[in-house]
């Protein structure tokens, strides 16, 4: 069974024959090295916020030094996978909407934002001499005691070892030789431990603690159900259009025909009429149901002319605009075009509209509809209007529904959903 973390790695058999010890001091090196380079970056931006504190520009700098442990910790859980297999999860939150100023927001809220800069002063001002230099003695000085022997056949008279002993004779540089390569092995040992150890240290500051990791797995969860409810509402629409409403279509086809032959005015006519008209309004009531879970058009058209079908079917005269970039993720068309389904079926119910107008855009990530109308307003989510059962969809979708429907109207509906298009208009 192979080994999975140093510290496993360092009980079991052949590990010195294994890639163990030279992942370890990779480890080491590069985490030296990485320190080293933020110490001297924080120092400088330090310096320079300071001076500049002085006419207020330096204060924005201050604050985003508050942030280097974020990028500085990414790099840390991915140089983790030299001395650790098992993963380590992001412990940060998505914004609940997109841009800089919302990303910030939830950065400098987040405990984990902390940790991690607390994190990065660590390795900054103490772990990397600690680092650089439990790999410059573990590996330094048994290569300088095994290049003995190559070094004094190219000087030919004698070679400084260590800057300690004068070799001049072959066999005292085999014997350092010796010695290096038996250090080098002994070393292995407690260089491993150490970044082992480092590793572990590591882990505690910048892994997710528990309300974290649950709220982590909570978000992938909920991503995962949408994304399979939306796929499982497309195969039911898809089987129920292409398998049972082709067979109403060819069923009611059939009664017609069969009308055209049988005798007018006899019993088998009016009974073919009453199966005739049946089957129309059993495949109307397929269409309204196939339209209700998924409809055909918003997967092949889009929202914009889905939203336009729903407006064109409503008793209430409806202006639908939309000013799109292209296509958006199926969970965010659906969760939109429903919304407008909705607010459209509740204004013709209970709105007293003579007008009504759907407008959506997308800007800076986020999706934005409005539903307005002339009514007389009163609209109240808890009446069982089905706007609480919209605002969950919208909500698993990172989004937000509001309402202002006050008594006299108008009634403006609001649905916000962060997304990217997945397929700008005109590409391929």
């Amino acid at each position: 069974m192979s080994s999975r973390t140093a510290w496993q790695a360092l009980s079991r058999p052949g590990f010195l024959r294994s890639a163990w010890p030279w992942r370890a001091a990779g480890y080491l090196l590069a985490s030296g090295v990485a320190g080293l380079l933020l110490s001297v970056g924080l120092l400088l931006c330090v310096t320079v916020a300071g001076v500049l504190a002085v006419v207020l520009v330096g204060l924005p700098l201050l604050a985003a030094l508050a942030l280097a442990g974020v990028p500085f910790a990414a790099l840390e859980r991915r140089l983790l996978r030299l001395v650790d297999d098992t993963s380590l999860s992001d412990p940060h939150r998505m914004p609940a909407r997109p841009g800089l100023a919302a990303w910030l927001r939830t950065r400098y809220r987040e405990r984990a934002t902390w940790r991690e800069l607390g994190h990065a002063v660590l390795a900054a001002f103490v772990l990397w001499p600690i680092d650089l230099v439990a790999v410059g003695f573990a590996l330094v000085v048994p290569g300088q005691l095994l290049a003995s022997p190559l070094l004094l056949a190219l000087d030919g008279e004698q070679v400084n070892v260590l800057k300690v002993w004068q070799v001049d004779s072959p066999d005292t540089a085999a014997a350092l030789a010796v010695a290096g390569a038996a250090l080098l092995l002994a070393l292995a040992y407690p260089l491993t431990a150490l970044a082992a150890g480092r590793a572990t240290l590591t882990r505690l500051l910048i892994s997710p603690e528990g309300d974290e990791q649950r709220i982590g797995e909570l978000v992938s969860s909920r991503a995962r159900l949408v994304d399979a409810f939306e796929a499982q509402r497309r195969r039911i629409e898809r089987d129920l259009h292409d398998g049972a409403q082709q067979r109403l279509v060819a069923l009611a086809m059939t009664l017609g025909l069969a009308r055209l032959d049988a005798p007018p005015g006899s019993p088998l006519a009016a009974q073919l009429a009453v199966a005739h008209r049946e089957a129309g309004e059993v495949l109307a009531e397929l269409r309204e149901l196939i339209n209700g879970i998924h409809p055909r058009v918003l997967t092949d058209r889009g929202l914009p002319d889905a939203c336009a079908d729903v407006a064109d079917r409503s008793p209430v005269p409806v202006d639908v605009s939309f000013d799109l970039p292209g296509r958006l993720p199926p969970p965010v068309e659906s969760a939109g075009y429903f919304a407008v389904s909705e607010a459209l079926a509740n204004l013709a119910k209970h709105s007293g509209a003579r007008t009504a107008r759907v407008d959506g855009r997308y800007a800076e990530g986020l999706l934005t509809i409005e539903v307005s109308d002339d009514g007389c307003g009163g609209a109240d989510p808890a009446a069982g209007s089905g706007l609480t059962g919209l605002a969950d969809r919208v909500s698993v979708l990172d989004g937000a529904l509001t309402v202002s429907s006050p008594p006299g109207g108008p009634t403006l509906l609001r649905v916000e959903i962060p997304c990217i298009p997945i397929r700008r208009t005109g590409s391929a």
